[in-house]
């Protein structure tokens, strides 16, 4: 199961912060909240396995 552990306020920020969990190792996946889905404008959830969530949110609660 895929757990949100952050929600940037545009795609950018959630790109970088993918980019930066992906680099430590974790799978992330991106997903688009509200009607923006189909825009870069809109906020977007950052999320990661279940099991991956503590390591995960020590290393953005890090930056």
């Amino acid at each position: 199961m895929w757990t949100v552990v952050y929600i940037a306020p545009h795609k950018r920020e959630a790109e970088r912060i993918k980019d930066l969990l992906s680099g430590e190792g974790f799978l992330v996946k991106l997903k688009p909240v509200g009607l923006s889905q189909s825009g870069d404008c809109g906020p977007v959830e950052v999320l990661v396995p279940e099991s991956e969530v503590e390591e995960a949110m020590e290393i953005i609660n890090n930056l």
